[in-house]
């Protein structure tokens, strides 16, 4: 079975995750924990998002990236892939194979509300309490993801609290959820936090 893990981080309030195409703060640890969650791991995300990834990306799986510009060019054509639909995606991925998805807006929402076999089985909420940068004009919020979050699914954990950023983890109601991945992402959030 293919595990779907979520992992965002919103401005509390207005679910807010970018402004133009960029995050609008930047915290280091939850950088950070971000690398050390999807490392060795699938990662999918929009072209957007793909484009605000650091030059140098750690060990990573596969990326999929998905985007409907049919002549972007990824980075690493050997293990970088452009794709359109989750079809597509499905072609690519085995039973085995996990995938870590990492946004934007637009791919959150259509995992969130998709096919059922992409539904995220795990979400790492991360909610960032501080201040952001508000110049821009394109501003990307995920509501309608949270609203599915907070009647689909079930917060597991207490928050862990480090730089202005709460993050818990919610698993879908009534679905069996893969321990490993649990342990692995829990032991990246405890480190450093404080719990509350």
């Amino acid at each position: 079975m293919t595990n779907v893990v979520f992992m965002w981080c919103r401005h509390k309030g207005d679910n807010i995750i970018g402004v133009d195409g960029h995050l609008p703060w930047c915290i280091k640890s939850d950088s950070e924990h971000f690398w050390n969650v999807v490392q060795n791991e699938n990662v999918v995300c929009g072209r957007k998002t793909y484009e605000g990834f650091p030059t140098e990306l750690p060990v990573l799986k596969k990326v999929f990236v998905f985007s409907l510009q049919k002549d972007f060019v990824v980075r690493d054509s050997a293990s970088h892939i452009v794709i359109t639909s989750q079809k597509q995606l499905e072609d690519y991925l085995s039973e085995e194979d996990d995938i870590y998805v990492a946004g934007g807006a637009e791919i959150y929402k259509l995992f969130m509300e998709g096919k059922e076999k992409f539904k995220p089985h795990i979400v790492v909420d991360c909610v960032y309490e501080g201040d952001m940068k508000t110049e821009g004009t394109v501003v990307a919020e995920i509501s309608d993801c949270i609203s599915v979050l907070e009647k689909k699914y079930r917060k597991i954990t207490p928050d862990y609290c480090a730089d202005n950023v709460a993050s818990a983890i919610w698993v879908r109601k009534g679905e069996f959820v893969e321990q490993k991945i649990l342990k692995k992402v829990l032991a990246i959030l405890e480190n450093d936090a404080i719990i509350r």
